[in-house]
């Protein structure tokens, strides 16, 4: 069986760590939208330029962009892999319905939406220390406060989105690297059986 997964949930929750150890456990290709777009930034292309400019303000990036960066990666899916992992992707409702018909067309619909899940105040300073360790510029408190308000608008219903199509489900977001990726290792295994 396919397994082909979305991993969501607020900024600052864990999705870019705990995808690396999902990709190498199950053999699964890792797209995350925030790399490809930071690739079309450093490569300076005319989409990357617009790219950084919608980011520097806080502001999340159209839906056409996003969908047009990723059908191309995932047109250069490799075929020996067991599935994707997509990450920080779909982030509005309009993306999630796009993603669905694209999967469905390619016939390999999209397996299960796994919403990591962390308290605000946890959220916040995760990304302070991340944003002080890491020198990304987006991590400082007022770009994290606009982040975290889109997020609650746009992104949440991305959530009912998948819940009403079944796909859904809820990992506790707290803890150590290993026991958040327990979690989520036996949701993923028991999909599998």
């Amino acid at each position: 069986m396919r397994l082909n997964l979305i991993i969501a949930g607020a900024p600052g929750c864990g999705k870019g760590t705990q995808s690396e150890l999902i990709v190498k456990h199950f053999n699964l290709r890792h797209f995350s939208t925030g790399e490809l777009l930071r690739h079309e930034i450093a490569e300076q292309t005319p989409l990357g330029i617009e790219i950084d400019a919608i980011i520097s303000k806080g502001n999340l990036v159209p839906d056409s962009m996003i969908i047009e960066i990723l059908t191309k990666a995932i047109g250069r899916m490799c075929d020996e892999c067991a599935g994707i992992l997509l990450d920080g992707f779909p982030r509005t409702r309009a993306q999630a319905e796009a993603l669905e018909v694209m999967m469905q067309q390619r016939g390999t619909p999209m397996s299960l939406f796994i919403d990591l899940q962390v308290p605000e105040r946890e959220l916040i300073n995760r990304l302070l220390i991340r944003g002080e360790t890491s020198g990304r510029s987006d991590d400082n408190m007022e770009t994290i406060s606009k982040r975290l308000e889109i997020y609650h608008i746009k992104t949440e219903p991305v959530n009912d989105f998948y819940k009403q199509l079944g796909k859904y489900v809820a990992i506790d977001g707290m803890g150590g690297i290993e026991e958040i990726f327990e979690r989520i290792r036996k949701v993923l295994e028991k999909q599998l059986d």
